[in-house]
């Protein structure tokens, strides 16, 4: 029967944060929050931090050596499995750091590859997460093999660890070029996908934002999608596209992105160019922030600011106040659109704005692509009567003996397709006309 018992749960490691203020602290306790966030998502329970105020780094333990000796201290004192930088370190100084303080030491770039790892479920994203780790690890190896340093450098002293080392680098090498050639072909791939919906005239729109705003939950809301949600950071690692009818009957296509994060690896922005390719393409995107959140302007500014990286920093955007429902009651909501007159406050959980949110999302359409169709088409022409009820929204429509009129809305390019085709068929005449705002509809 003693195979039948139950087996231990695995406990959550114990992790220490430490956290540097260059010259000004008045960030750091920020962004040590959110450290303690990403480290809850990666699996460890935070018990303790340590913070340092420092005009320069140190080049041996990143904090001072005091410091480092006191954080040795803590380690053993909290039994702490795992102690978290909340900055990159070098290769030296993480070994520096954990032969003193005889503990794992990881910084928030590895942190947050291991978040990703985590995460990934699809081939696309384990490719790139497997990408960025790989390029993250590559001058790293020699740390990993550490305790081989005994063997010394010098000619003589030269053991198989050095040989295992270089054998290490290469294999890692030769397996960062595959991952790149598969991930060139998923690019491709993407890119065909991407040009296909262009040419069919698709309009699209990307969800974008700092993680765990809210963004999955707003396209859930907005589209009745089963987009995956989680109140963690990095829920959502691969683009998810469904369609979204906007009030006055048009369609388009919505788009749900990976989020953004202050001091988001290189490494994982150019892995999952793929990803934001989606960004890069759409006509619009939806700044989704979460406006109960103290750090708002901070995000919105590292959100843009990673929007200009990648190429998309010039995009038509409407700002989205996602989390209206967190905000306390005698809030003063006026003001905080005075603030951002452009912004649009809603609850993707309670659906508060949500209305306003599509009639904006409208607005900004029909301006983009709509324009205003009068055709008269000889009766038996009936594909083409079938292409604008497929590609528009037919307005009126009326029918005589010979002939059918119709008003409609369509997307230019459509529009310009069906006056191309009546025109090659001898059908009857299309005109097209500036659309009537909807505003002026309602």
């Amino acid at each position: 029967m003693e195979r039948f018992k139950a087996q231990p749960i695995a406990q959550k490691e114990r992790a220490i944060l430490v956290g540097v203020a260059l010259n000004s602290r008045s960030e750091l306790e920020e962004e040590l929050e959110e450290l303690a966030a990403l480290a809850d998502t990666a699996g460890a329970e935070v018990v303790g931090v340590l913070t340092q105020t420092r005009k320069e780094i140190d080049p041996a333990y990143f904090i001072g050596q005091g410091k480092a000796e006191e954080l040795a201290r803590m380690c053993a004192e909290l039994r702490a499995d795992l102690v978290i930088f909340n900055h990159d370190l070098t290769p030296a100084q993480a070994r520096n750091l954990e032969k003193l303080l005889n503990t794992r030491v990881v910084d928030r770039t590895e942190l947050i590859l291991d978040i990703f790892a985590k995460r990934a479920r699809t081939k696309q994203a384990m490719l790139q997460v497997e990408l960025a780790q790989l390029q993250y690890q590559l001058p790293r190896l020699r740390r990993m093999w550490q305790h081989l340093s005994r063997l010394g450098g010098g000619i003589g002293t030269r053991g198989p660890g050095e040989t295992q080392l270089e054998v290490d680098q290469r294999r890692a090498k030769k397996r960062i070029a595959d991952l790149q050639r598969q991930l060139q072909e998923i690019q491709r791939q993407t890119s065909t996908r991407v040009q296909s919906r262009k040419e069919r005239e698709l309009f699209t729109i990307a969800l974008v934002g700092y993680t765990n705003v809210g963004k999955s939950t707003l396209m859930n809301a907005l589209t009745k999608a089963n987009v995956f949600v989680e109140d963690r950071l990095f829920a959502t690692l691969d683009a998810t596209t469904r369609v979204l009818y906007l009030p006055d009957g048009h369609k388009v296509l919505l788009t749900d992105t990976i989020g953004f994060i202050r001091k988001l690896p290189p490494h994982l922005i150019a892995s999952f160019h793929a990803t934001l390719e989606e960004v890069r393409t759409a006509d619009l995107l939806l700044h989704v922030v979460d406006v109960s959140h103290p750090a708002m302007d901070e995000h919105i500014k590292v959100v843009e600011e990673t929007l200009q990286e990648i190429g998309a920093g010039d995009k038509p955007t409407i700002l989205v106040l996602n989390k209206a429902d967190k905000l306390p009651p005698d809030w003063d909501k006026e003001a905080l659109l005075r603030r951002y007159p452009n912004a649009v406050l809603v609850s993707a959980l309670t659906g508060e704005g949500l209305n306003t949110l599509l009639s904006r999302i409208q607005d900004q359409f029909r301006r983009m692509r709509v324009v205003a169709v009068h055709a008269r088409l000889a009766l038996w022409a009936q594909s083409l009567i079938a292409f604008v009820y497929r590609n528009g929204v037919v307005r009126e429509i009326a029918y005589d003996t010979d002939w059918v009129s119709l008003d409609a809305e369509m997307e230019r390019p459509f529009a310009e397709s069906l006056q191309k085709q009546a025109e090659e068929m001898m059908a009857g005449e299309v005109v097209l006309k500036e659309a009537v705002p909807a505003a002026s509809q309602r």
